[in-house]
């Protein structure tokens, strides 16, 4: 069966990431081995996926999650001192209403 280079084009993602069905795996290899145009692909989307900084992607995730509990801390303490300051004022109002009515 001779399949097309841009279908096999339209698989090589899948192949790539391990997700096809194992008849496509086989055409694909079969192609493979003999179009050297589809192999200069698949080894264009080794070079041009960084999927090896694993560590380096781990790091900045744990710094993003860091960053985003500090950010919901900063926004609890900001909502608490609201509500403080709120309950200030309106207690300082209810003294001054309260005192006005019986002097």
């Amino acid at each position: 069966m001779k399949i097309s280079c841009e279908v096999i084009k339209d698989l090589l993602p899948l192949y790539h990431d391990g997700v096809c069905s194992d008849d496509s795996k086989a055409l694909i290899e079969a192609h493979l081995a003999a179009c050297a145009s589809c192999q200069a692909e698949f080894q264009a989307m080794n070079s041009l996926l960084p999927i090896h900084q694993t560590e380096q992607n781990l790091q900045e995730a744990d710094i993003v999650i860091r960053l985003s509990r500090r950010w919901k801390r900063g926004m609890l303490k900001s909502l608490l001192k609201g509500i403080l300051i709120a309950a200030i004022v309106v207690f300082i109002l209810y003294i001054f209403v309260d005192f006005r009515i019986f002097v």
